[in-house]
């Protein structure tokens, strides 16, 4: 049976392009990838991950509308560290807790209320 090499992009729709660049390279050291203006692929170091940012239509909806969450994965040894430089770089921390043990989570809202999941 085929299989798929894994999740290739998220596609957010957001009112500035450049605040939402800025958050996420601050948030969670992103690099863009190609695009310029109004669209801009960004991606991990040396990952094959992508979230494009596009800067919404008139009528559009921009945050949680469509999308429930997305989440990143924090490096070990790394998650408190990550927490705070995701609230530094603009992210309201909404919750955190346990999915199980040694299952941290925290939930966050980026500048254009999408909700991102930080885990391990």
């Amino acid at each position: 049976m085929p299989v798929t090499l894994g999740l290739n992009h998220v596609n957010l729709n957001v009112a500035d392009v450049a605040r939402a660049d800025r958050f996420y390279r601050e948030a969670f050291g992103l690099i863009v990838r190609f695009g310029e203006g109004d669209m801009l692929f960004l991606g991990t170091p040396g990952g094959h991950d992508i979230i494009t940012l596009v800067r919404a239509q008139p009528g559009q909806p921009i945050g949680d509308g469509d999308v429930s969450h997305f989440g990143f994965r924090a490096a070990p040894g790394e998650f408190d560290a990550m927490i705070e430089q995701v609230v530094r770089a603009g992210a309201k921390l909404l919750r955190r807790g346990e999915h199980g043990p040694g299952e941290p989570f925290a939930y966050f809202t980026d500048p254009d209320g999408y909700t991102i999941e930080l885990g391990t």
